[in-house]
């Protein structure tokens, strides 16, 4: 099930997709590990396509269906080893939540900056079991809207200084105040 996206309409999907932009001339889009040749190949055109008409849902069931992701990847052990492991049949889910996230984070910032709004306020987009206490604790919270944008430009594919989005699956994003 997609996040809900209080602010997802027309004026936000074409600033995610001058996002989308910066990031393809940039060469700075994130690429997730667990993408295969196909889905490197592919993962581009599908997020533009997921951003500019469809949600994250679409994009992840796109992933599956295209045969997108790896069966298995190298993880880390405790020992500092590595072993192969089987990708989790979630990843599609993961990966197409968290990055169609950050999209719209980073659209809808730049939106509330030409829009004059200096500060988005974040809430929780999608019901989880058990809510993570640090994603609790932001609920509410008022980001400058400048400061998470330049933040999420700068850390593709790595957790944000600002902690915004906080990590796959905390189902937290934005919203206009």
């Amino acid at each position: 099930m997609p996040l809900d996206y209080e602010n997802l309409d027309e004026r936000t999907r074409q600033f995610m997709l001058q996002e989308l932009d910066l990031d393809v001339s940039r060469e700075s889009l994130y690429m997730s590990p667990r993408l295969n040749e196909r889905g490197a190949e592919n993962y581009p055109s599908l997020l533009r396509v997921a951003l500019g008409r469809h949600d994250d849902a679409w994009l992840a069931d796109e992933l599956r269906r295209g045969g997108c992701l790896e069966a298995f990847e190298q993880r880390k052990t405790r020992g500092g080893g590595f072993t192969t492991a089987k990708v989790t049949v979630t990843a599609p889910e993961t990966l197409a939540e968290g990055e169609f996230n950050r999209f719209y984070v980073r659209g809808l910032c730049a939106r509330a900056i030409e829009e004059g709004i200096t500060e988005v306020e974040v809430y929780r987009g999608k019901r989880v079991k058990q809510p993570r206490p640090e994603s609790q604790a932001k609920i509410g919270k008022m980001i400058p809207a400048k400061a998470l944008l330049e933040d999420l430009r700068e850390s593709p594919g790595v957790e944000p200084a600002l902690g915004l989005p906080p990590g796959p699956n905390s189902g937290l994003t934005i919203r206009l105040p």
